[in-house]
């Protein structure tokens, strides 16, 4: 077990060049007014997820439906944070109070025309992980408190979604973003027409430009035109 550095903690501000085990730290970093957290103990691990969405079609007769790719989904990381303030006897709510914010509307980047704002998006770093995110999920758990009910130490748990600005940016992925359309794609034997259409709200207006009598078993080879703007 590597000696503690005691003195890393003695204010607010953990030295950016250590955690309390003499580490390099990993970081989490506002990206719209360049706040970083550091971490007081590096993680003892985290997990990266990618999802894939798949469809299935019409499966009659065989051992197995076929599937079709639909999109990739964002990368998520999750990783949980410990902190401690015992020794210098300080509110450690002080070390995590900067991620807060993180999950906060940044009043600063609020929209006048349209009065909305959003969180910032981060980047967490450690080591040649560089991973830019927007964070999903924050739950701050205290487990150590003084006489008088301060809290001293405390574990976060946080979940980031991949954030990207541009298709090059790490993945596919863009928060709040959507998957182009499709201008046009054919149909496979007995495909319905709720498995070819992003919205279902969308299944009238594509059966009546393609001339569809039964959404539920479309022909095979028939050339969908799934194009809004070229609605007829």
């Amino acid at each position: 077990m590597p000696q503690q550095n005691q003195g890393a903690i003695a204010s607010p501000t953990l030295s950016a060049s250590m955690t309390k085990g003499g580490l390099a730290p990993a970081t989490i970093t506002n990206l719209d007014n360049n706040d970083v957290v550091n971490f007081m103990f590096n993680p003892f691990e985290y997990t990266l997820t990618k999802g894939v969405t798949w469809q299935t079609g019409n499966g009659a007769g065989r051992n197995a439906p076929p599937i079709y790719f639909e999109q990739g989904k964002a990368i998520t990381l999750k990783l949980t944070m410990h902190f401690d303030s015992q020794v210098s006897g300080t509110d450690v709510r002080t070390y995590t109070e900067k991620l807060w914010k993180m999950v906060l509307i940044d009043t600063s980047t609020i929209d006048p025309k349209t009065s909305k704002g959003q969180p910032p998006p981060v980047v967490f770093d450690w080591g040649k992980l560089h991973f830019k995110a927007v964070i999903t999920n924050l739950s701050q758990q205290f487990t150590l408190f003084n006489e008088t009910g301060l809290p001293l130490r405390c574990k976060v748990d946080i979940d980031l979604q991949e954030y990207a600005n541009n298709a090059n940016e790490m993945g596919q992925a863009q928060a709040g973003g959507t998957t182009p359309a499709r201008a046009s794609v054919p149909a496979v034997q007995g495909q319905r027409l709720d498995n070819m259409t992003d919205d279902p709200n969308d299944q009238r207006s594509v059966a009546e430009r393609n001339n569809i009598n039964d959404p539920l078993n479309i022909p095979r080879g028939t050339q969908m035109n799934m194009d809004k703007s070229n609605a007829r």
